[in-house]
């Protein structure tokens, strides 16, 4: 139990109607979870306003409301709180009821367009290797060293975090590495943590659907920066031309990594191959498993933080040397005959350009380049003819297919994606929406040597159709059509 005026602290209030010398229980912004002496803070949302369910968490056993404005009908014996902003006030009371976790480990964020994912998975196996007790907030899943919490959002809601950190806490972790996705930012479920180190990747087009604006979307990744402290670290990638804007109004201390131009943590390239790259970073060479440029920025920039959280040299680079890459991110297999495939998550334009531009690099060009690619429904339309192009100009065979359709027609989304195309563009594509079918076309029409791409879902195992998940797994999907052995 804590005392409602305990869990206050910081929180910016406009009015308190009742008593804050209340126990509290448990902290809601789901109506339906609240339970006997609760707080339920009703947050605005992008499908519903928690304004409208007060009455109900009341009838569940809430005996506090923090709200934006007070509810026309209010009952004795309840107390509402009202606050400028219902969302920065959830977070803000999560963290004062977990105990401010965040700040009894040191707790490193990730945020950009591409290799989230990718960067805080071999930063949690690369800690984990070392023996150090760790934690990892990401898309695919949430660990505690060694126990896995499954995930349902790129950036979990402000109680669950602090919910997590505090468990993290408990079992004795020492760091945790977690995504932060623009949608958190923007909706304010990271206010109040306590970053030691802040990662910018790279920004492209994404989430377009949801920020409206390719400068609300920057913004919002800029957002998170302009809230660190001067005690933490900032750590953009210096070759993104936003990476400089990204530090701009910081109080952190300003680090920066980069391949091409001149950084505090710098990589050359060496080697490239299909089975991994040799790298020179900071005049150290390094042999990694991951494939592929940008796989190098986020090996260096696992490198910069493991040097920034003064881990020793040598154990670091030994330890980076034997990480592979997260599951779906560029993920190969081969069979017998040489037919190489691959999985990768990429969805967006971007990311697509990125994982096909190193292919070709790799590739011989006497083989055929397969991508079989999908875009998701429900979502940013504008990337769909864009992503078709790139697809058809780097390979030399595209299968145009579903993603998650989710409530759209999977149909209506293929046209999307074709409208992008030339005459010439179109001539390299065959439409096969059932998913399912254009991977086993793929591995079909494949000869010896070739290489398939699969691109889209990565890491998912399920296919999202009017509402349903139903099982599918890419790979799964692959071995079944070829007989393949791990490359």
């Amino acid at each position: 139990m804590k005392s409602l005026k305990e869990i206050l602290y910081k929180v910016e209030i406009i009015n308190v109607v009742g008593t804050t010398d209340l126990p509290i229980s448990s902290v809601h912004f789901d109506s339906r979870k609240v339970k006997k002496q609760s707080l339920f803070v009703s947050v605005k949302g992008t499908i519903t306003d928690g304004h409208e369910y007060i009455s109900q968490a009341i009838k569940n056993g809430a005996t506090a409301i923090v709200a934006e404005q007070l509810p026309s009908e209010t009952e004795k014996n309840i107390s509402y709180i009202i606050v400028k902003n219902s969302s920065k006030a959830l977070a803000v009371i999560a963290t004062n009821y977990f105990e401010n976790p965040s700040e009894k480990l040191k707790l490193i964020g990730v945020t950009g367009t591409n290799g989230k994912t990718t960067i805080v998975s071999l930063f949690f196996n690369l800690f984990l290797g070392m023996n150090k007790k760790v934690g990892m907030l990401s898309t695919i899943n949430n660990k505690i060293n060694n126990d896995t919490i499954e995930s349902t959002h790129t950036t979990a809601d402000a109680v669950e975090i602090n919910q997590l950190l505090s468990q993290m806490v408990s079992d004795g972790c020492e760091y945790c590495f977690m995504e932060v996705s623009s949608h958190a930012i923007d909706q304010n479920r990271i206010v109040g943590l306590a970053f030691d180190i802040m990662v910018f990747t790279n920004i492209s087009h994404d989430h377009l659907d949801y920020h409206s604006t390719f400068n609300k979307y920057i913004n919002a990744k800029k957002k998170v920066f302009n809230q660190l402290n001067s005690n933490a670290i900032a750590l953009v990638n210096n070759d993104d031309k936003h990476g400089i804007n990204m530090l701009r109004d910081t109080k952190a201390k300003k680090q920066t990594y980069s391949l091409k131009s001149m950084s505090d943590f710098k990589c050359k390239i060496l080697e490239n191959q299909f089975d991994g790259m040799l790298l020179s970073i900071n005049n150290f060479d390094l042999w990694t498993k991951l494939i592929g440029e940008f796989n190098a920025y986020n090996v260096l920039a696992v490198y910069a933080v493991g040097v920034l959280l003064e881990t020793d040299e040598e154990k670091l680079l030994e330890g980076i040397s034997m990480l592979s890459s997260a599951e779906g991110r560029f993920q190969s297999v081969r069979n017998k005959e040489g037919v190489t495939a691959i999985v990768d998550y990429a969805h967006t334009p971007d990311a697509l350009k990125n994982v096909l531009g190193t292919i070709n690099k790799i590739r011989s060009g006497n083989e055929k380049l397969i991508t079989v690619l999908g875009c998701g429904g429900d979502r940013d339309r504008t990337k769909r003819p864009k992503m078709a192009a790139i697809a058809c100009d780097l390979s030399t065979q595209v299968i145009i297919t579903s993603d998650n359709p989710r409530s759209e027609n999977p149909e209506d989304i293929i046209s999307d994606m074709m409208a992008g195309l030339n005459p010439v563009q179109k001539k390299k594509t065959l439409l096969i929406s059932d998913r399912k079918q254009a991977i086993k076309t793929a591995c079909t029409i494949s000869e010896k040597e070739d290489i398939i791409l699969v691109a889209g879902k990565g890491h998912e195992k399920y296919q999202e159709i009017k509402g349903v998940k139903y099982p599918f797994d890419d790979m799964d999907e692959i071995k079944e059509s070829l007989n393949l052995i791990k490359s």
